[in-house]
């Protein structure tokens, strides 16, 4: 009886394994309901079932073995180390954060350890624009009506604000003669992202002297990027150091939250700031002006 039931613990693992890698691998966004699961099983979450399932195993080689070579995946796909290259106090430094509802600018440069050029806060708490302005009254502020602020030491000229019916938001503005987008997706789990990032894509006329950055809800890895990754680069990618993912709660799950410099401009130092102040990271990258 015991052996009949290793037996059968052996073939629901082969099975739970196979649909794992299927989902991951093969299906991944095909529809709404592939993508839900999709995004829920990075391959973080995927190594540590398989870990766990190794554990009732008399045979857990196999297991670990494949729980290594997607080790190896993961890292080769998330972990980047590049030389950061010399940042002067001319260059542009720019910051974006989902703020997580209970910080604000205060919170955001302290995480950030200085006040930068620009400076991007989605899902912040309220900012009182009025009070900020007193008390850097050299400096620029903005105050979108879907919770996104704007923060710049140079004149923020706000060019068109716009909101899809399921309340994401896209902010096209200029600073010192760049283009911004900011972006965030809503992460409402009822609403297709392909919807989304569609009308985001669509929306982002300019890829050239252009830095799109938020918060996406969508990883990386994600075709609804793809329009991105062929007009821009990422920033962490070209110049980050350590894991890419933003979320959740310093642990590298997802990359949710980006930034995209065109590729006319020099990214010159990207950061990932972990903080628990939010259950996302702060990110930041220099621009060669």
């Amino acid at each position: 009886m015991i052996k009949f039931l290793k037996i059968l613990y052996w073939i629901a693992n082969v099975i739970i394994i196979s649909a794992l890698l299927y989902v991951h691998f093969i299906i991944k966004e095909r529809s709404y309901i592939d993508a839900l699961y999709y995004y829920v099983l990075p391959l973080p979450i995927i190594i540590g079932i398989i870990l766990g399932l190794s554990v009732f195993l008399s045979k857990r080689r196999y297991n670990l073995i494949l729980a290594g070579i997607l080790l190896v995946v993961w890292l080769g796909r998330s972990f980047k180390i590049h030389i950061p290259e010399t940042v002067k106090n001319s260059d542009l430094e720019v910051v974006f954060w989902n703020a997580s509802r209970d910080n604000g600018f205060e919170e955001a440069f302290k995480e950030n350890k200085n006040i930068p050029d620009v400076l991007v806060l989605v899902e912040s708490k309220p900012n009182s624009i009025k009070d900020f302005q007193l008390k850097y009254p050299d400096y620029f502020f903005f105050k979108s009506s879907r919770e996104i602020y704007i923060f710049s030491k140079k004149p923020i000229l706000i060019e068109k604000e716009t909101s899809s019916q399921y309340n994401t938001t896209i902010i096209h503005f200029k600073i010192d003669g760049i283009n911004f987008y900011a972006v965030d997706v809503t992460g409402s789990q009822d609403v297709p992202r392909t919807w989304e990032l569609g009308f985001v894509n669509d929306l982002i006329k300019r890829n050239k002297n252009t830095i799109v950055l938020g918060d996406f809800n969508v990883p990386f890895e994600s075709k609804n990027l793809n329009k991105l990754k062929t007009d821009f680069n990422h920033a962490f990618n070209e110049k980050g150091n350590g894991f890419r993912e933003t979320w959740f709660w310093n642990l590298p799950l997802l990359s949710l939250d980006h930034i995209w410099v065109s590729k006319d401009l020099k990214i010159l130092k990207t950061q990932k700031i972990n903080t628990f102040k939010s259950d996302h990271c702060m990110i930041k990258t220099f621009i060669k002006r």
